[in-house]
């Protein structure tokens, strides 16, 4: 078993505060006594100022986070595509960071997964793919991932290509296929080095993987 980290621990404070601002939100959504609703509009104040000071952003943005979460907060999700041509994997670069990450993003409203990651793919590749399975669904606090504001499920779809040229869109600077012993530096808040290993190793195997 590895030591304890600074970074775990910090990730676990990170995850104990959102989970306390979650009840502070569905509190004030349904509590009606003005005692308790006092108390609850105090944790919320006391959390945004502990989760702004522990991820390093203004406690506005956190604010603005949960504000805009429906009455009762639930994970996000993120979808993925796992592209692979000749034992490679198709990675896009990132615009916001300038690291390499499988195609996908924020799940849209409106468009079903497999229809949302067939978007992705096309926006940020300019590749149109048919999705063929899902490879797994994980959540993101349980991966070795820096510390998020966000709760995030994220659900990794195997794609095949069917038409169109790498073209990068524009949230994107390039996309390119890259052997599995070959990545680029990855940005590692949307994916990291062992999860695209695991996820080649699952379309190769016919495995599915949920955690």
């Amino acid at each position: 078993m590895r030591p304890t980290t600074s970074m775990d621990m910090n990730k676990q404070v990170l995850e104990y505060l959102k989970r306390v601002q979650s009840l502070a939100k569905t509190g004030l959504t349904y509590a009606e006594d003005p005692y308790d609703r006092e108390r609850y509009e105090e944790l919320k104040e006391s959390t945004n100022n502990l989760l702004g000071e522990l991820v390093g952003v203004e406690v506005g943005k956190i604010i603005s986070q949960f504000e805009n979460l429906d009455d009762y907060p639930t994970p996000k999700v993120d979808v993925r595509g796992v592209i692979i041509k000749e034992g490679k994997i198709l990675l896009i670069r990132e615009k916001t960071d300038g690291k390499w990450a499988m195609p996908g993003g924020w799940a849209d409203n409106g468009y079903s997964p497999s229809e949302n990651i067939v978007k992705e793919v096309w926006e940020e590749s300019g590749l149109r793919v048919r999705p063929e399975r899902l490879l797994a669904v994980w959540d993101k606090r349980k991966h070795d991932h820096p510390a998020d504001v966000h709760s995030v499920y994220k659900l990794n779809f195997l794609c095949v290509e069917e038409g169109g040229t790498l073209n990068p869109g524009h949230e994107t600077m390039g996309a390119q296929y890259f052997g599995i012993d070959e990545l680029p530096e990855l940005s590692l808040m949307r994916n990291t080095a062992a999860q695209i290993q695991q996820l080649y190793e699952l379309a190769i195997s016919g495995g599915v993987d949920f955690d």
